[in-house]
């Protein structure tokens, strides 16, 4: 039995990148849903109007919300584990490869973008003027549109300072700025490559982490200044792409799209996969060594630069993840990508200690 059925009610925002990431992808998939407003900022909420919700143990957006086999209403938050679920349950074009080398592939680029690529979207955000003026008065709005000018400023400081104090666990901070800058421009060249001759990230129809990247895009392409001039000047057609990929649900699919990955992949995506060893897996095997050490603080060497953060403990989850999938490998799809990935540094994800 699902836990999810038509239509998929959730919450979320418009300045919410898994928001964005969650409802382009059940649109592609052309599933019914409901989006319901607000958020953990919400304005003068209506509680005639909006029935009350179960809470989720750790309050994120969007909020999924779900039926158990008892019928109690449970809500849930984590786009990763839910597109799986949806997928396996509304079977219909599929976001997850059928080849699982390649689907490896995809869940280590979706969590990339989920949880790399979004230091990029924080850090624009709350750390150049302009985008934080823009987010700050933006994002109150977004819950309620005709709160008064009064309450909408204080709700606005109020979310720039909580946002900006967040920075310590997102990673963004004097110290890793440089490689967090450097790392998002040769995410650009390599994403513009690909995109050169394939619609998508694995070949000819979307996969998870399309959705996954576009989210991240939907901020630092389409609406934080400071990246969006980066990315309108260095790579419009990164640009394009995010804006087509809100709606694909009449991409029309033909046999053969997703990529083929025996022995080989093309230049551009081991450009991309090199870019991911290089920055990703340092830093989530930091952050592995730092829990299991008990430090208060991560600090290691990425791309040739000092790391500096507090450590945030939902990344634990993303590479237990990661490993599951890789050791549901059998030994010779798992050699197939240690060969493949022979170059990238990713294979040093899946090493045990």
């Amino acid at each position: 039995m699902s836990r999810f059925n038509e239509p998929i009610e959730l919450m979320g925002a418009p300045g919410s990148p898994y928001t964005r990431k969650m409802l382009a992808l059940l649109r592609y998939k052309r599933i019914a849903y409901r989006l319901l407003p607000g958020g953990r900022n919400r304005v003068n909420p209506e509680p005639e109007r909006y029935r009350q919700r179960p809470e989720p143990r750790v309050r994120l957006l969007p909020t999924f919300y779900a039926t158990t086999e008892e019928g109690d209403e449970i809500a849930v938050c984590d786009s990763t584990p839910i597109i799986r679920e949806i997928d396996a349950n509304f079977a219909q074009r599929s976001v997850i490869p059928s080849n699982p080398i390649l689907s490896l592939i995809n869940s280590i680029i979706e969590d990339f973008a989920d949880e790399w690529l979004t230091k990029s979207m924080f850090h624009y955000r709350w750390s150049y003027e302009s985008d934080i003026k823009k987010a700050g008065e933006m994002l109150p709005r977004w819950n309620n549109t005709t709160a008064s000018d009064k309450i909408l400023a204080e709700k606005s400081r109020e979310i720039a300072e909580h946002q900006i104090g967040r920075l310590k666990y997102v990673g963004s901070n004097e110290i890793t700025q440089n490689t967090i800058e450097a790392s998002f421009i040769r995410f650009l060249e390599r994403l513009n490559n690909i995109l050169s001759n394939n619609e998508f990230i694995l070949g000819s129809r979307p996969s998870s982490c399309d959705f996954a990247v576009f989210g991240q895009l939907t901020c630092l392409a389409l609406f934080d200044p400071t990246p969006q001039k980066l990315i309108i000047e260095t790579a419009p057609r990164i640009y394009a792409w995010t804006e087509v990929l809100e709606d694909l649900s009449g991409f029309e699919l033909l046999e053969g799209d997703w990529l083929e990955v025996e022995g080989s992949l093309t230049e551009p995506m081991s450009d991309l996969l090199s870019e991911i060893g290089n920055v990703y897996t340092p830093y989530m095997l930091a952050y592995e060594e730092c829990i299991k050490s008990g430090q208060s603080m991560l600090r290691t060497v990425i791309d040739g630069r000092d790391w500096e953060q507090a450590p945030f403990p939902y990344h634990a989850k993303c590479l237990d993840q990661l490993r599951a999938e890789f050791y549901k490998l059998n030994e010779v799809n798992q050699n197939n990508f240690n060969q493949i990935a022979d170059k990238t540094n990713l294979f040093s994800l899946f090493v045990a200690d």
